[in-house]
């Protein structure tokens, strides 16, 4: 069994879609990442940076217990558990993983922070939105040409794919027309028709709500993330 520490956040959502197509048993265990559980002792033990998702599989390599942090790490250890959506030949692999580092040093960093700055930021820096709104405009246009090419990030449906769909759901948070990148929007398209994606996206959805008030703000972007623990 397969205990999942995690919010209803695209990255959260990339493991929650990953146990569904792969039809792995897990428990979900929500961190409320509005309230502060991000820095409960109990969580840090396992996911240090506190950041959501982490997991614990009692039936890691060897038969021991094993946790993980950073959703990247965990998709590459389920990929590998299960033997399934990580291409077998060497170059197919290795495409999959550069388009899933372009997820995680690229797309997330920057979707993020094109959605902060363009929604939760108390101060409106103009500078700030145009520069994240326009770079995030730039990755997609990186996207759609490569998906003129194939129907999924490495040719076959993946784990670059299953990382990178949960951050393009927000496009228009993120200043994004997604009708100007019509190869994003046939494979979002397609991807969002999938049923283990369809049951993914709905783990904890329901226990999400809008960030507006001053406590949540402190939490998340205030000064408890730079204390030390």
């Amino acid at each position: 069994m397969i205990d999942v520490f995690t919010w209803a956040t695209p990255n959260g959502h990339k493991i929650h879609i990953m146990l569904e197509e792969c039809g792995l048993p897990y428990t979900v265990h929500a961190v409320d990442i509005g309230a502060g559980d991000q820095f409960e002792r109990d969580f840090l033990a396992i996911s240090p940076n506190n950041k959501i998702p982490a997991i614990t599989d009692s039936d890691g390599p060897g038969g021991k217990p094993i946790s993980l942090f950073e959703s990247g790490a965990i998709l590459l250890y389920l990929a590998g558990k299960t033997g399934r959506f990580l291409p077998e030949d060497v170059r197919g692999k290795y495409t999959a993983l550069q388009w899933l580092m372009f997820q995680m040093g690229s797309v997330g960093p920057m979707f993020g922070q094109a959605h902060h700055f363009r929604n939760y930021a108390q101060e409106k820096l103009e500078y700030a939105i145009r520069r994240y709104t326009r770079e995030a405009n730039r990755l997609y246009a990186v996207m759609d040409k490569r998906l003129g090419e194939v129907a999924y990030f490495a040719g076959e449906y993946s784990i670059a794919d299953i990382a990178i769909f949960p951050w393009t759901r927000s496009h228009a948070n993120q200043g994004v027309d997604l009708a100007e990148y019509p190869n994003v929007k046939r494979w979002f398209e397609a991807i969002n028709a999938r049923p283990a994606v369809q049951r993914g996206v709905q783990v904890l959805a329901d226990r999400r709500r809008q960030i507006t008030g001053d406590k949540e703000r402190d939490i998340l972007f205030g000064d408890k993330q730079y204390q030390r623990r």
